[in-house]
């Protein structure tokens, strides 16, 4: 039997944006101390010669582990986000860069692959496509990205960013229970709708030998926990190149409508400004993101570029999901989306 939750959600990360946007508990600045602990693992790696993927022994902080534990408690059990700031980007490489910020994610958990090429650190830059191409996905673009969860049930999706747009691309989130209660609320009609299976598109990342959609509910919950997998709603739209039967119904429209709506609401979202070396992490079951629109540069050298990873948490402090979730789970379990063959 599918769990529903009926009553309204108060926990930590049930927050509406304007209560948290100016009070500091989802910012950490690092300090001095941080930052030369983080050069000298840094060094370290380079010294040894190194590429990703490394392990977290590889790239030793004796002292700043402690800390960034601390910070992943608030992604995974407080707001369910944070944003660390304080790498001097223009003292690093875009190769070192990289080798921080993977070192820090391997500290945290498990990164996993994010496509079918095997990507472990993706690039989030416009690579000339939109969303209206069935084959790209939302990072490859400079559109305007509705509130979604990432394509894999991962625990923390985290974000560097190298390069800010020469304007717009601002980052909006917003808690994925704050929003439930407002349809609680408002549309207990719909309730029902997201926790039944929708058609999402792979769009070419499928593992090899399987179809390339997948069935899975916009809404989940196990042990009173609500988790997310609101999906772009471009990918169960293109879902349609395979079959017509697979169309999204009209009341299944509606309700990624209403959702969405509901998440633009200015009395709920978080907004976030990048800047050059910010670190956002988030929970991935409970957090929703979104992006404005943006010019870009015309010099390449110039243009937006973040970096992503998709990060398993260890078993102890992973987030209780539905069965259909626990199932696609076991992808990220063993290390993400499958690189294809075609791509080896």
């Amino acid at each position: 039997m599918v769990e529903i939750i009926r009553e309204k959600i108060v926990t930590p990360d049930a927050w509406v944006g304007p209560d948290i946007q100016d009070d500091g508990r989802w910012l950490y600045h690092l300090t001095q101390d941080d930052v030369t602990e983080l050069d000298a693992a840094l060094q370290t790696v380079k010294s040894a010669g190194y590429s990703i993927p490394f392990s977290s022994n590889d790239f030793p902080l004796p002292t700043f582990k402690a800390r960034l534990d601390e910070l992943m408690d608030r992604v995974s059990n407080g707001l369910g986000v944070i944003l660390i700031r304080g790498i001097p980007r223009d003292r690093y490489t875009d190769e070192e860069c990289g080798l921080i910020y993977w070192g820090i994610s391997a500290h945290i958990g498990s990164p996993v692959s994010q496509n079918g090429r095997g990507h472990l650190l993706g690039h989030v830059t416009d690579e000339g496509k939109t969303l209206a191409d069935p084959n790209a996905r939302g990072y490859q673009t400079k559109n305007r990205l509705d509130f979604h969860s990432d394509q894999l049930p991962v625990d923390v999706l985290g974000l560097f960013c190298m390069r800010k747009s020469k304007s717009g691309g601002a980052s909006f989130l917003v808690s994925v229970n704050a929003v439930y209660n407002v349809l609680l609320a408002e549309r207990p009609d719909l309730v029902d709708v997201y926790y039944q299976p929708f058609h999402v598109d792979w769009r070419g990342d499928h593992p090899d030998g399987e179809q390339p959609w997948y069935d899975i509910p916009m809404l989940s919950a196990r042990d009173g926990k609500l988790a997310s997998r609101v999906t772009n709603r471009s990918f169960m739209e293109s879902v349609t190149r395979y079959n017509d039967e697979l169309a999204l119904t009209d009341v299944q429209k509606e309700a990624l409508d209403v959702f969405q709506e509901i998440s633009n609401r200015e009395e709920l979202r978080l907004q976030m400004h990048f800047q050059p070396g910010d670190m956002q992490f988030i929970n991935n079951h409970t957090i929703l993101h979104a992006r404005e629109a943006y010019e870009d540069y015309d010099d390449p050298a110039l243009k937006r570029h973040l970096l992503r990873v998709w990060v398993g948490l260890p078993e102890g402090k992973r987030r209780p999901l539905s069965p259909v979730l626990d199932e696609r789970y076991s992808l990220v379990a063993n290390g993400g989306i499958p690189k294809q063959a075609a791509a080896a």
